[in-house]
């Protein structure tokens, strides 16, 4: 039973702090029933995850993936989007003329408003609490 240090896998994780994360979710996936690479001696998971990096029979850089995808809440998946999206007012005049049934509605003009026309609608405004004081 050969004692293995962290200076014996320093060479494969420079990081001390990842090597300690990535040895550790090996020891986790050995606990859930993993295959071990290397003959398990009577030592504890940490220590076959340990030799087993030092080894080289695992990849630290595959486990590194492993253990970030095994944190990720969501995981990306590459689906297809639409091309375009259609423009909300042909869609609101569609729908119109396809519920009613008739022709008349198809011919439907929306109102058409500049930012100076809001704004200035907007200033004109009067808050509930200021009316009631005008009006008392």
């Amino acid at each position: 039973m050969a004692r293995v240090t962290v200076e014996d896998c320093i060479d494969k994780v420079e990081n001390r702090f990842e090597l300690v994360l990535v040895a550790s979710h090996r020891a986790r996936m050995i606990s859930q029933g993993a295959p071990l690479t290397v003959d398990r001696d009577r030592d504890k998971n940490p220590v076959v995850a340990l030799r087993e990096i030092a080894d080289s029979t695992v990849d630290p850089e595959d486990l590194k993936e492993d253990l970030i995808h095994s944190l990720q809440k969501q995981v990306d998946t590459d689906e297809p989007e639409a091309d375009t999206v259609p423009l909300l007012a042909n869609t609101a005049a569609a729908g119109a003329a396809t519920a009613s049934g008739g022709e008349d509605d198809a011919n439907v003009a929306f109102d058409r408003m500049s930012e100076e026309d809001l704004l200035a609608g907007l200033n004109e405004l009067v808050r509930p609490a200021d009316q009631d004081d005008d009006e008392g």
